[in-house]
């Protein structure tokens, strides 16, 4: 019985063994493919939310780390820069909406430097599925209605949905979490027009 048993734990290591030595091989020579897809998709997210016509640096690779509570909390939010002939015209911030109906809302928002937005995404949400998850693209346009609108200043009342007096539509049944990302949305773009005045002594993504 014993030597039974050692053998079979002998076979289960040796398989165990030969397992992760195929996924490391399968890894290692994936692992660039895999990378460079991200980037490419990474690189597509920002193009929905900065129009490439406005840029012509390498935005992707221009990061720099933001910790500001407007943002949502105070973890650090990666910030693209997008310049023309070297000077900064937009960026697109992460940004979280703490406050959504089922927990935070995580967006990518696309601004100039004058409160301008550009373009929002939503990249991650809990929200419920038939309600608050009409945030996403594949939902409904809702978050394509940020697009050109212009926070004139923190009391701008405009940027409210229309329930609280504002020009934002809610969702029937669900107004938190609109109202979460009109907010966190105008919040950002209040916050990128200090971008440049500090882009000195922001550290790059390198130095996470």
């Amino acid at each position: 019985m014993l030597e039974t048993m050692r053998r079979h734990g002998i076979i289960l290591a040796i398989f165990a063994a030969c397992t992760t030595g195929l996924t490391a091989i399968v890894y290692s020579l994936t692992k660039d493919r895999i990378a460079e897809q991200a980037a490419l998709q990474h690189k597509v997210l920002l193009d929905q939310i900065v129009p490439p016509a406005l840029y012509d640096n390498k935005m992707q690779e221009e990061c720099y780390l933001v910790v500001d509570k407007a943002l949502g909390n105070t973890q650090p939010h990666h910030l693209y820069l997008a310049r023309k002939n070297g000077a900064p015209v937009a960026a697109a911030l992460e940004s979280t909406a703490p406050d959504g109906y089922s927990g935070a809302i995580q967006l990518l928002v696309g601004a100039d430097f004058s409160g301008k937005v550009l373009g929002v995404r939503v990249t991650e949400h809990h929200e419920t599925p038939g309600l608050g998850d009409k945030i996403e693209t594949r939902i409904s346009d809702w978050i394509d209605t940020f697009s050109g609108k212009k926070v004139m200043s923190k009391d701008d009342h405009n940027w409210a949905v229309k329930k609280d007096g504002g020009e934002f539509d809610q969702f029937t049944g669900a107004t938190i979490t609109p109202r979460a990302v009109v907010n966190a949305v105008k919040r950002t773009a209040l916050y990128l027009e200090t971008v440049p005045a500090q882009l000195s002594s922001l550290p790059t993504c390198g130095e996470e």
